[in-house]
């Protein structure tokens, strides 16, 4: 099993996936529907490693040694659907098909379910790293069939990113739609800190430095918890010229940012389980507003401006840095809250420190933040209690104020900022003993005879409020 991969779908993504498998001393059979990707792939990057071309789904089958083990690279939904029904009679017991895309979670259960009354173990893994960690090594999230798992670790292992103390940045998360839910959540997790960056690049453009200076800036922050993988591209974006024009390309890009799903999709899942993720709910909105192009042309005419009264300023640029950084910590703390709440109610019971570990090399969302949130979950009570104190302690003091300082400031300069604020509102919800909803509940009670509970005596009560 080691040896051998069947790879179908020949994009960015799967290309290069055959590719890391190749180097890595695998037999890779390879399959494109388009004959043309196949031959120019075979051209490329034939000599890197043992490949053999398909012309058919069958000579791929053929060609791999059972029990077989098939890696699926196309687009979620129907076509994954579609592939597994054109495979299933070409496939033998035993067999295992890898989904490779972002599939919903749901779709992932479903084929699991179907695949095993047919004998045939699937597996269901996201994968994180984009087309240059697919190459060199990504962070892989397997769930599924664990049997199947097993067998294909051994070359998964050696494809993977280190995780930095010399670990494959691949880890089994739980049977089903267990690794796609997880991949799903590290990609909701990054729509959250890529606005955050984004509000940041906003609020520093306000105080009057322009895109080279605050890409310096950026890079400069790179040197500590923000040395995100996010964090040192965006320098890199902010600081390439435009070869026509010679000006900072960002600044001609049309501010209109594309989703493919899974932030939605992380969302609606949060809103399942009952789990708050309040900032990547924000980023999943900011790019919904930002695709109404023309809409927020025709109203920045006719809308009253922002009345800047005195918002002060920022006492030090450095503030922003230690917003950016407790808001960030912010968003993974909801993206992980989002994965025990469902893997418990899911029976997955993820190990959460594994995924702090895995997630520390090869996927974009990799920072030392993972570090400090692993250690929060894994070793005695006494450790993990000691570095949950350690995290709750960066929101404390002078820190806290200049998160509160950055978003008083860009508020009161009209700057947009629904991650930065929905961050700084999560915290505050989190930690308020009491919160304003008891007035909520009496309204309900007031129109619908809801009933509410009380503090002082149990039970449910409805007031004859008129």
């Amino acid at each position: 099993m080691k040896n051998t991969l069947g790879v179908i779908g020949l994009g960015t993504m799967g290309a290069n996936i055959a590719r890391n498998a190749a180097r890595n001393g695998a037999k890779v059979s390879v399959f494109n529907r388009t004959s043309e990707k196949l031959d120019a792939f075979l051209a490329a990057h034939g000599e890197e490693g043992m490949f053999v071309g398909c012309t058919s789904l069958r000579a791929l089958c053929e060609a791999l040694p059972a029990p077989r083990a098939i890696l699926l690279m196309v687009s979620a939904g129907d076509a994954v659907d579609v592939l597994i029904e054109e495979l299933l009679p070409l496939l033998d017991s035993g067999d295992i098909l890898i989904d490779g895309g972002n599939s919903h979670y749901r779709d992932t259960q479903r084929r699991c379910e179907r695949l095993e009354r047919s004998g045939i173990r699937f597996v269901g893994m996201g994968i994180s790293g984009g087309e240059k960690g697919a190459l060199l090594g990504p962070s892989m999230m397997p769930g599924g069939n664990e049997n199947a798992v097993q067998e294909i670790l051994p070359l998964f292992s050696s494809m993977a990113a280190d995780d930095g103390e010399g670990k494959p940045c691949i880890a089994y998360m739980g049977a089903g739609g267990a690794g796609h839910f997880v991949k799903m959540v590290h990609n909701g997790i990054e729509y959250g800190v890529m606005q955050l960056i984004a509000e940041a690049y906003a609020i520093l453009k306000r105080t009057g430095m322009g895109s080279e200076e605050i890409a310096r800036t950026f890079a400069a922050w790179t040197n500590g918890d923000l040395a995100s993988y996010l964090m040192e591209i965006t320098g890199k974006v902010l600081a390439h010229k435009d070869t026509d024009t010679g000006d900072v390309l960002v600044e001609l890009i049309k501010d209109q940012a594309a989703q493919k799903g899974t932030g939605r999709w992380t969302v609606e899942s949060a809103l399942h389980y009952g789990v708050p993720i309040p900032t990547i709910t924000a980023s999943v909105e900011a790019r919904a507003l930002s695709a109404r192009k023309d809409e927020r042309s025709q109203r920045s005419k006719i809308f009253p401006e922002a009345l800047l009264g005195d918002a002060g300023s920022i006492a030090d640029i450095d503030q922003v840095r230690i917003a950016l950084e407790v808001a960030t910590l912010s968003t993974y703390s909801q993206g992980f809250e989002l994965l025990r709440i469902a893997g418990s109610a899911e029976k997955w019971n993820f190990p959460l420190a594994e995924i702090s570990r895995i997630w520390r090399g090869g996927c974009i969302i990799r920072s030392p933040l993972l570090e400090v949130i692993q250690k929060a979950y894994e070793g005695s009570p006494s450790e993990m209690k000691r570095h949950k104190q350690r995290i709750l302690d960066r929101f404390a003091g002078l820190r806290q104020q200049a998160w509160r300082a950055v978003a008083a400031y860009a508020i009161g300069q009209g700057v947009a900022i629904p991650a930065f604020a929905s961050s700084l509102a999560y915290y505050d919800s989190i930690r308020s003993e009491r919160l304003p909803q008891n007035l909520i509940a009496a309204q309900r009670d007031f129109f619908g005879a809801h009933g509410y509970e009380r503090l002082d005596k149990p039970g449910v009560f409805h007031t004859q409020w008129e």
